[in-house]
């Protein structure tokens, strides 16, 4: 287990999570932070051992606040947190943003980057964006459009308004929502499932439901994995396991 100010990054059994560590500060991501989380995402893209990647918060309050609004107010800014959300989102491994609490600003567009989005009852989210005069950058508004649909990302970025856990359901922004005494049973749910699954199939079907999802038209019609997976040998041995 590593730890900086900001957060704690820890693997075990083909698992990695990082969980923000300012619990007084609702889970802020500094600029100081980014090199090394972008670092962790690198080496997790690289481990072929790795399976998933949790993304938590410290606490019962709050999942994160996202990016420090004092390094927006001084303009201490470049591109280094849009960046890493986006190899967030393109990481190879499946991603699980476990929201222990509410989440506001920029981590709902870290939530909106990653794949299956766990929530607890009683939290709520909101981005201010409008509010304090910012105009989001291109990607964040992409990811909010393409997950949520047009009509939720102008009601959600335009106006600044705040919406419970029921509604973060029902928008599609949580893939499921739970009681808090059930959440870490959910995310092992889902953590088993992945390791009942085959990684390299998991890993390009990924890649290609990323592809899609951005308008790739060689993606919608390529079958390239799709027949390299019916040749890989691992296909046949899980279907002769299933017989057994």
């Amino acid at each position: 287990m590593t730890a900086t100010p900001g957060f704690v990054y820890s693997q075990h059994d083909g698992v990695s999570t990082i969980r923000f560590d300012r619990e007084q500060q609702h889970n802020r991501i500094d600029p100081a932070d980014l090199d090394e989380l972008r670092a962790v995402l690198a080496g997790i893209a690289n481990d072929r051992s790795t399976l998933a990647l949790v993304v938590t918060g410290t606490g019962a309050r709050t999942f994160s606040s996202g990016y420090t609004l004092s390094a927006l107010a001084n303009g201490n800014i470049d591109d280094s947190f849009e960046a890493f959300l986006n190899e967030l989102e393109a990481l190879p491994v499946t991603t699980i943003c476990a929201l222990n609490g509410s989440v506001y600003g920029g981590a709902t567009d870290l939530a909106l980057s990653c794949d299956i989005r766990i929530g607890v009852e009683g939290s709520r989210m909101f981005m201010p964006a409008a509010r304090i005069g910012l105009h989001y950058y291109p990607d964040g508004m992409r990811r909010y459009v393409r997950q949520l649909g047009l009509m939720q990302a102008k009601r959600l970025l335009l106006t600044g308004i705040a919406i419970d856990a029921a509604e973060m359901l029902r928008i599609g922004f949580l893939t499921e929502l739970v009681a808090v005494e059930q959440f870490t049973a959910r995310i092992d749910f889902y953590i088993d499932a992945l390791k009942a699954c085959e990684p390299g199939a998991v890993r390009s079907m990924k890649r290609q439901l990323l592809e899609i999802a951005a308008g790739d038209s060689a993606a919608m019609s390529s079958r390239t994995a799709y027949e390299a997976s019916l040749r890989n040998p691992a296909l046949a041995e899980r279907i002769a396991s299933l017989k057994k």
